[in-house]
């Protein structure tokens, strides 16, 4: 039996266990982590390669450890930081992962395998694996990620590929691909494309590009926005919330200027569009705004994020019902504001969207939500060895 079992070995799921390590709440061989890849962060890493991120969009201080200045501190040089904020660059940060992950030992917990089910008895968590195996815990915290279901416009379906389609090679794009999307992921696709590949890259959009530094106000990470979404009493309004302070499809100045170099150089072509219907033909797909053409591209690359759903929807589904789990109207967690949704079961990421506030998913999030369960744990004088 273990003390602490982490469902999910991304970026929610690594930082909570580095904080449990690092703070002495868990000793790691009482620690299990469960996620069906090979290794920690394996889709994270997959992806952030795949368009060749060069930089975070979050600063220094954000990453997996409990100490804000870890990364600055592991860092050789300031020129694996960019911009006023200090942005890392992804090479760095996870090179700072790799360095947490061995040093705590956290590759010795790691249990690669797929949740089926959840049962608790007699003050215990029951962990069902896909495997035939069960593992056996105090504390669960879920983590399984927010990423999960890629979203696909109604039109494009049968015609287009998402760009985090782990069976597409932006290789085998062609020499007339069209980015659809309007944030940092089109924006990266699109200039790997134009850049690395000389492709004359077609980019959709359905609106102006917008440029923020972050992809929400600052200000979401202290107290002066997050005390009014605490005082939210109705989780509807909270949702509503999260929508509007999210600023979704939008990239940093630097990704904006680049893009427009491109365009003066005739590799990147912008169209405002909004696309109605799509045709395939002869190996190529004719794009439409209402009987308008938009063009006849080899291939058509969605950009286009994730689906707002409850990750894991097929167990955890069954958790809630048969636990009457306490969810809002759109169905997902209202947990304590430790994140704690049953006794001894925590929730992190999109999970906790509705109390961490619209950082939930991501990096800055992630420590949040690690610091809150860390501080109840330590509150409750669970430590290590005890």
């Amino acid at each position: 039996m273990k003390k602490w079992t982490i469902i999910g070995g991304g970026i929610q799921g690594i930082t909570a266990a580095v904080h449990l390590l690092e703070r002495n709440v868990c000793a790691i061989d009482e620690l299990c982590v469960i996620d069906p890849h090979e290794a920690p962060l394996h889709v994270w890493k997959k992806r952030t390669s795949k368009i060749e991120m060069p930089y975070l969009r979050s600063s220094f201080v954000h990453h997996l450890s409990s100490d804000p200045f870890s990364l600055e501190n592991y860092a050789s040089s300031d020129k694996d930081f960019y911009g006023r904020y200090k942005r890392p660059s992804i090479e760095l940060f996870n090179e700072h992962c790799a360095y947490l992950i061995d040093s705590l030992g956290i590759s010795t917990s790691w249990v690669q395998d797929t949740v089926t089910g959840l049962e608790k008895s007699a003050g215990h968590w029951y962990v069902n694996l896909k495997s035939g195996k069960q593992a056996v815990s105090q504390f669960v915290i879920l983590a399984p990620g927010g990423g999960q279901k890629l979203h696909m416009p109604d039109p494009l379906t049968e015609t287009a590929v998402h760009i985090f389609d782990p069976h597409f090679d932006l290789d085998n794009a062609g020499s007339t691909p069209a980015v659809i999307g309007g944030g940092i992921s089109a924006a990266h696709t699109a200039l790997y494309l134009s850049r690395k590949k000389n492709k004359k890259v077609t980019f959709i959009k359905r609106h102006p590009l917008r440029v923020h530094p972050f992809d929400s106000d600052p200000a979401w990470l202290g107290p002066k926005n997050m005390r009014k979404f605490t005082m939210m009493n109705n989780y509807g309004s909270r949702r509503k919330c999260l929508h509007d302070a999210r600023y979704t499809g939008s990239m940093p100045r630097e990704l904006y200027f680049r893009l427009l170099q491109e365009q003066r150089r005739g590799n990147v072509v912008f169209q405002d569009a909004h696309i109605t219907d799509s045709v395939s033909r002869n190996g190529k797909v004719e794009l439409f705004d209402r009987n308008l053409s938009l063009g006849i591209f080899d291939s058509v690359i969605c950009c286009t994020g994730f689906k707002n759903k409850l990750p894991e929807a097929g167990w955890l589904h069954s958790l809630i019902s048969r636990y009457s789990l306490p969810c809002a109207s759109c169905g997902y967690p209202v947990l304590s504001s430790s994140l704690l949704w049953e006794d001894s079961l925590f929730a992190v990421g999109a999970l906790a969207e509705l109390e961490i506030g619209p950082v939930a998913r991501n990096i800055s999030g992630a420590q949040r939500a690690a610091a809150r369960i860390t501080a109840f744990a330590e509150a409750q004088k669970i430590t290590a060895g005890l």
